[in-house]
This record gives C-alpha cells, sequence and structure tokens, in this order.
C-alpha cells in the first residue's frame, strides 16, 4: 500500500520505486518524493554513492520532515541507508500522515477522528452501512461502493480514481485478514477525501454563485418593474394634464354641467386606482433600495424622469390642474347663469320698449295739425310736451338696455350679435324719435302764438296720468324682473323690498282714483256746458281704461311676485339643508382623518411591543380606514347635491371636499407607507439577527435626536447622534469629510434626511456577513481550475441552466494573454454585481 502511494506521487516526477527498503537507501527517491507532496524544494542531494552522500541525503529529508512539525521517533539516517524495512516503512507512514491525513479536520477533531467522521456522513443516507473504525468496517466493501457511489456524479475522473485507489490495496489485504490494516484503509480512504475535498469546493463556489446571481435577477426585475410602472404613471400624468388645463367654455349651462359631471367621474372612477398605484409604486422602490442594501448592493437610481421625486413632482401638478379645472367649471357656471339672466332680461326690457315705441315714429310724423283748431293745436302741444315727458322717463329704460348689451358683450354671450342687432335697432329707433320730437315741437310752437284755447283739465289729467302710467309700467316691469339670490340674506333682501312696495299701493290707488277723479270733472263741466268733448284725452293716450287695465295687470303681479318670492325663499332654505348637512359631515370626518394621521405618526415613532405588534396595529388601523370610506362616499354624494344646486359658499364649515379627497388620499398613502417601513425593519432585523432589544435602543436613539418628530434626521441631527456614540465628526476638516462619508452610506440619493431604516442598516452594519465581490471572483476562480477566465462549457456544467446562461449572456470576452477562444471575463461581471464596476 505505501508502495503503490509514494509512486502515486513519483510518477508526477517521472519515476517510481520497487521496493522501498531499497530505492529509498540513498535518500535521493525520498527527497524527490517530499518535494512532490510538500510543493517545496529541499537542499540540494549529493550524487556521490559513499555512504556518507546516502546519509547526509537522508537526513535533509529527515531533517525537512522535522521542519514541518512531525516528531520522529527512533528513526535515523543510518536505518534507512542500510535498509532496516520496519524503520522505512515507520518513515514512510510519518510521511503519509502528516501530508495526507493531519491536515483532516471536521468540527475540530483530530485527523483520524476527522477522516472517520467524514465517512460516516458521506455514508449515512445508505442501509446496511455502518462506518465505525478503520479495522473491519471496511470488510465487506459496503462502505466503500457507498462512498464512491455518493459522489460519482462529481467524478469527472472517476475511473482513474478508482484504479489508482486500489492499486494502493489488494482485496486480500482487506478480506484476507482477519482484521485489515488500520494505516492501510486510512491511506486509501484519505484519497478519496482528497479527491471530493476539489468536488465539494467546487459545489460551495457554485451554490454562492447562484445565490447571488438569483438575488441580482430579483434585483432587476424589480427595477424593470418599478420603471414601467413608473412610465405608465406619468404617462397617465402627462395625458390627464392637458385635459385638466383645457378651457373649452360651452355656450349653456347642461353643456357645463356634463363637463363638472365628467370631472366628478374622473375622480370617483379614474383617480383612485391611479392613487393606488402611486403608493404602491413607492412601497415597492423602498422595498427594492432595502434589498439591494441588504445584499451589499449599490442604491437603484430610475432612469432619468423616473424618480419618485419626478412621480411627486408630476402628482402636484397634476392636483393643481385639478384644483383649477374645478374652480374653471364653477366660475364658468355662474358666468353662464349670470348670462342667461341677462339675456332674459335684455329681452324683457327690450320687448317693452319696443311694444312701447310702436306707433310712435308714426305719430311724430303726422302733420295734423294743419287743419286743427286752436284748442287742437293747443292739445297738440300739450299732448307733445307729455310726449317730451314720457320720452324722457324712458331714457333710462333705454340706457339699462344698452348697458345690459353691452354686459353681455364683456361675458362673451354666444348670442351677441343679435343682442348688439336688437341693441343698435333701438338706440337708433330712439335716436330717431328724440329728432322727430324736437322737429314736431318746434312746428307746434310756431303755431302756438296763433291757439289760446286749452282745456287745463284735460292737460292736468294728462302731466298726472302720464307719470302714474309709467309708475305702473315700473311697477310691473319689476314685480315681473327676474333675480337670482344666493343666499337667505338677499332672497330677505327682496321680499322686504317687495313688502316696502306693496306697503305704496293704498296711495297709488288714492293717486289713481284722483287722476280719473280729474277726467269725471272734464266729463261733469263739458255736460254741464254743453260741450263736445274730442273722442279721447287730447294731451295723452293715457285712457281711464288704460289706467284701470294696467292698475288691474298689477293688482294680478302682486301675489304672483309673491309667490315667486316665497318659492325662492323655499330653495334658498333647502340650499341651507344642505349647506348645514355637508358642513355637520364634513366637520366629522375631517377631524377624524387628522386624528388617524396623528395616531399613525405616534404608532411609527413609539417603541410599545415588537415590530410585528407595530404591524398588526398598524393593520388594524388601515382596516379601520377601509371601514370608514362609506362616510367620504356619503360626502361625496352630499357634495355633488350641493354643486347641483349651485351653492358657491358654506359658512357651517371650514373644510372643503377637495381638502377632504386630498387629506383622505394623504391618509391611504401615509399608512400604506407606514406598513412598508416597519415591514422593511422587520426584514432588516431578521436579515441582520438584530434583537428586540437593539431595535428598541436603536428607536430610542433615533426618536430622542429627531427633534421635530418628522421621521427623519436632518445632517446636523444625525452628526449630533454619531458624536453620542462617539464618532469624530467634530466641525474641522477631518471631522467634516467622515461626516460626509457617513452620510454618503445613509443617503445614497442625496435627499438631504436620514430615515430610520438607514439607521437601522447604518446601526447593525458590522453584523451581518453579506457577500462580496471578492466572495463571487474566488468562487469563480474554483469553478474554473484557478484561471483568470472561465469558459461557458465550465459554466453549463457547474451551474443550473438558467443561470448558466444569465452569466454567459453578461460576461465581456476575457482579453488577457492567456486567453483562448470563448474565454469569459468573471471578474469585471463579479464587480459589476456590486456597483463597483460597468457591467
Amino acid at each position: 500500500t505505501f508502495t503503490a502511494w509514494c509512486n502515486s506521487h513519483l510518477r508526477k516526477a517521472g519515476t517510481q520505486i520497487e521496493n522501498i527498503d531499497e530505492d529509498f537507501r540513498d535518500g535521493l527517491k525520498l527527497m524527490l518524493l517530499l518535494e512532490v507532496i510538500s510543493g517545496e524544494r529541499l537542499p540540494k542531494p549529493e550524487r556521490g554513492k559513499m555512504r556518507v552522500h546516502k546519509i547526509n541525503n537522508v537526513n535533509k529529508a529527515l531533517d525537512f520532515i522535522a521542519s514541518k512539525g512531525v516528531k520522529l521517533v527512533s528513526i535515523g539516517a543510518e536505518e534507512i541507508v542500510d535498509g532496516n524495512a520496519k524503520m522505512t516503512l515507520g518513515m514512510i507512514w510519518t510521511i503519509i500522515l502528516r501530508f495526507a491525513i493531519q491536515d483532516i479536520s471536521v468540527e475540530e477533531t483530530s485527523a483520524k477522528e476527522g477522516l472517520l467522521l467524514w465517512c460516516q456522513r458521506k455514508t449515512a443516507p445508505y442501509k446496511n452501512v455502518n462506518v465505525q473504525n478503520f479495522h473491519i468496517s471496511w470488510k465487506d466493501g459496503l462502505a466503500f461502493n457507498a462512498l464512491i457511489h455518493r459522489h460519482r456524479p462529481e467524478l469527472i475522473e472517476y475511473d482513474k480514481l478508482r484504479k489508482a485507489a486500489l492499486s494502493f490495496l489488494s482485496r486480500a489485504d482487506i478480506v484476507g485478514t482477519l482484521r485489515p490494516d488500520e494505516k492501510a484503509i486510512m491511506t486509501y480512504v484519505s484519497c478519496f477525501y482528497h479527491a471530493f475535498s476539489g468536488a465539494q469546493k467546487a459545489e460551495t463556489a457554485a451554490n454562492r454563485i447562484c445565490k447571488v446571481l438569483a438575488v441580482n435577477q430579483e434585483n432587476e426585475q424589480l427595477m424593470e418593474d418599478y420603471e414601467r410602472l413608473a412610465s405608465d404613471l406619468l404617462a397617465w400624468i402627462q395625458r390627464t394634464i392637458p385635459w385638466l388645463e383645457s378651457r373649452d367654455p360651452q355656450k349653456t349651462i347642461p353643456a357645463m354641467q356634463q363637463k363638472l359631471e365628467d370631472f366628478r367621474e374622473y375622480r370617483r372612477v379614474h383617480k383612485p386606482p391611479k392613487v393606488q398605484e402611486k403608493c404602491q409604486l413607492e412601497i415597492n422602490f423602498n422595498t427594492l433600495q432595502t434589498k439591494l442594501r441588504l445584499s451589499g448592493r449599490p442604491a437603484f437610481m430610475p432612469s432619468e424622469g423616473r424618480m419618485v421625486s419626478d412621480i411627486g413632482a408630476g402628482w402636484q401638478r397634476l392636483e393643481q390642474a385639478e384644483k383649477g379645472h374645478e374652480e374653471w367649471l364653477l366660475t364658468e357656471l355662474r358666468r353662464l347663469e349670470r348670462l342667461d339672466h341677462l339675456a332674459e332680461k335684455f329681452r324683457q326690457k327690450a320687448s317693452i320698449h319696443e311694444g312701447w315705441t310702436e306707433g310712435k315714429e308714426v305719430a311724430l310724423r303726422d302733420r295734423d295739425s294743419g287743419t286743427a283748431s286752436l284748442a287742437q293745436v293747443r292739445a297738440l302741444l300739450r299732448k307733445h310736451e307729455a310726449f317730451e315727458s314720457d320720452l324722457a322717463a324712458h331714457q333710462d329704460r333705454v340706457e339699462q338696455i344698452a348697458a345690459i348689451a353691452q354686459e353681455l358683450n364683456e361675458l362673451d354671450y354666444y348670442d351677441s350679435p343679435s343682442v348688439n342687432a336688437r341693441c343698435q335697432k333701438i338706440c337708433d329707433q330712439w335716436d330717431l324719435l328724440g329728432s322727430l320730437t324736437h322737429s314736431r315741437r318746434e312746428a307746434l310752437e310756431k303755431m302756438e302764438k296763433q291757439l289760446e284755447t286749452i282745456d287745463e283739465l284735460h292737460l292736468e289729467y294728462a302731466k298726472r296720468a302720464a307719470p302714474f302710467n309709467n309708475w305702473m309700467e315700473s311697477a310691473m316691469e319689476d314685480l315681473q324682473d327676474m333675480f337670482i339670490v344666493h343666499t337667505i340674506e338677499e332672497i330677505q333682501g327682496l321680499i322686504t323690498a317687495h313688502d316696502q312696495f306693496k306697503s305704496t299701493l293704498p296711495d297709488a290707488d288714492k293717486e289713481r282714483e284722483a287722476i280719473l277723479g280729474i277726467q269725471g270733472e272734464a266729463q261733469r263741466l263739458a255736460e254741464l256746458h254743453g260741450l263736445q268733448l274730442p273722442a279721447q284725452n287730447p294731451y295723452t293716450s293715457v285712457t281711464p281704461q288704460i289706467i284701470n287695465s294696467k292698475w288691474e295687470r298689477v293688482q294680478q303681479l302682486v301675489p304672483k311676485r309673491d309667490q315667486a318670492l316665497q318659492e325662492e325663499q323655499n330653495r334658498q332654505n333647502s340650499n341651507e339643508h344642505l349647506r348645514r348637512q355637508f358642513g355637520t359631515q364634513a366637520n366629522r370626518v375631517g377631524p377624524w382623518i387628522q386624528t388617524k394621521m396623528e395616531e399613525i405618526g405616534r404608532i411609527s415613532i413609539e417603541m410599545n411591543g415588537t415590530l410585528e405588534d407595530q404591524l398588526n396595529h398598524l393593520k388594524e388601523y388601515e382596516q379601520n380606514i377601509v371601514e370608514y370610506k362609506p362616510n367620504l362616499e356619503l360626502l361625496e354624494q352630499q357634495h355633488q347635491l350641493v354643486q347641483e344646486a349651485l351653492i358657491f359658499d358654506n359658512q357651517h364649515s371650514n373644510y372643503t371636499m377637495e381638502h377632504l379627497r386630498v387629506g383622505w388620499e394623504q391618509l391611504l398613502t401615509t399608512i400604506a407607507r407606514t406598513i412598508n417601513e416597519v415591514e422593511n425593519q422587520i426584514l432588516t432585523r431578521d436579515a441582520k439577527g438584530i434583537s428586540q432589544e437593539q431595535m428598541q435602543e436603536f428607536r430610542a436613539s433615533f426618536n430622542h435626536f429627531d427633534k421635530d418628530h418628522g421621521g427623519a434626521l436632518g445632517p446636523e441631527e444625525f452628526k449630533a447622534c454619531l458624536i453620542s456614540l462617539g464618532y469624530d465628526v467634530e466641525n474641522d476638516r477631518q471631522g467634516d469629510a467622515e461626516f460626509q462619508r457617513i452620510m454618503a452610506l445613509v443617503d445614497p440619493n442625496g435627499s438631504g434626511s436620514v430615515t430610520f431604516q438607514a439607521f437601522i442598516d447604518f446601526m447593525s452594519r458590522e453584523t451581518t456577513d453579506t457577500d462580496t465581490a471578492e466572495q463571487v471572483i474566488n468562487s469563480f476562480r474554483v469553478l474554473a481550475g484557478d484561471k483568470n477566465y472561465i469558459t461557458a462549457v465550465e459554466l453549463r456544467r457547474e451551474l443550473p441552466a438558467a443561470q448558466a446562461e444569465y452569466c454567459i449572456a453578461r460576461m465581456a470576452p476575457y482579453a488577457g494573454p492567456d486567453a483562448v477562444p470563448g474565454a469569459l471575463d468573471y471578474k469585471s461581471f463579479s464587480t459589476a454585481l456590486y456597483g463597483e464596476s460597468d457591467l
């Protein structure tokens, strides 16, 4: 056995021995054997054939053995040179024990016990195999078969190993003896241990590489998912903002109300899923950064324009656009409401004026004074004076019509051309009436000197009847005037004014009776003196019948006005009910949201119980918040009723629907983000083996320096914390440099603040055994057989198919002087995994 063992090593040097006690006598092959198995050079041998030369050579070999910590007992150079077989074999066993067996250690046992323990573990899965010692446990061959079968898939040159091992020991040495030689068995088994240990190293290296690649592939998938989700969300924001910023005013209130309904549908249906996507995107980003820190990878930096801050900025622009869009819609509704009111008012006043002017132009052009008597001429003159008085009284109405038309133009009324045409026609006619009035007066005054008789009574009637008639027309116009109010106070003001008007009716009735009395007196005097009165009053066209008819019309319009005002008062009371209803609900929901925000903030910074307790508590809060959503939906329904009633202010609550929507969305985002932070803390704690007491100490330290309870430490707060922990970061050049180095570790994105998660990572950074680029390089070197490169064949042979193809696709070609076709550079690939170079 020992001869075969020696030859297995000497063949590497191109020689062998036939007989140990003869071939080792000159010391030359003994020195060569020691150089082969140790890898070190011995002193130069002496080539003489004299005994002294041989003894010197053997002593050099024995001195080298002794220098390796081996104590040789009773073995001298003379016994070896003289061919003492027992001493020579003892020396060979000492060499085997020192260079092949002594370094074997399993769980800090001795070489012999470690080798036996290794055999027991390798054969444990096989039934009927019991390895208890090196004397008789191997006689039936089952232990050898189990040991070889256990590692057969890993042996590339299995047949060579088997033949070489079997050449050490014959079957008769094991089976043919009652007690097989322990040294021979140990020598034989040690060959298997050394052969299989290389395969074990390759397996360990392959497992480490697979673990690192799996982490990297998972992180890459998370990065791709983040980029995709961020792109989709930003694209939706970019599509939505132009729609919200568009200002396409409609011509009618129903059209604008449809736009308002479209906006409500957007808030109820389209936006809520995007709020959840934004929140989930932030959670995924935080989880990815935590995993990268735990695996020693550099922080993930999204592509340009897809940072979390970019999404937040876009979201802020979206919400600003929402606010502006809703304000514009309500402003447009007000504008259209006022336009409709003004347009109807214009048409009403224009119709009244056109009714009044009907026939006036023809009358003014009539020259009936040419054949009239003096009394008739004077009557015509007085009539004309009354007409001028009436004309002057209508001046205000024409100015009101022109003012309303001007306001409609300024407010961009859609039917402004027809309004302008009608207004222009009225103004032109008014100017013509003024001109004709002036011409007719001049004609009547020219003949006034020839006319002396006038009926004063008719004139008095005309002078009092015309203003009274105008008053009645104004009263009818006011009683039919449209009104628009938004508060109970405004409608109450109109009711008060109407009551004041009704209080003047008795006096007006007395004036009417007085005017009719003048006409009656004229009739009585005419009958008394036998005078022939003209068919109608020569000074006015306002007859008693007209006065009575209009008075009756006024009497009819008063109760209608009462009814209209009462209906409007009821509508305002209903609006006030809607305001109070919305205000009551808003005053409940608003403080509830604020209270929940504060409670979540307290839970996130307090140290009550374990992280799991905090997580369960937060999830209970999340469920409570979700269950509260019907209250917000009820508020949305009430808000819709308020908007449909065109209510634009509410003094019963300081909360607006927009504020409550934003507060609700912030509450949902905050609870989700806080739960994610606690989950990441649990992930960090488990990955780094942090105890609950350590977590509480970390939280106490963090809270102590978080003066504003904002959940993050500013640079000055973090510096004060480091100083309290003994770090040299004082305000000097060296301290500032050290502080900037630490800040780069805890704040890789340069946000200017240190979160509790980053604080935990920093405080526990020495407690976790993480993979490094150097470890991965060494693992690849084992798979490559200690070469500076690796081939695709070796990767596919040593790694699972998916992991092997991943490496082949990403490894750069190796360009070293020892490169072969298809050589791959595993060093640059390994450093790129940890951000130390570009992949």
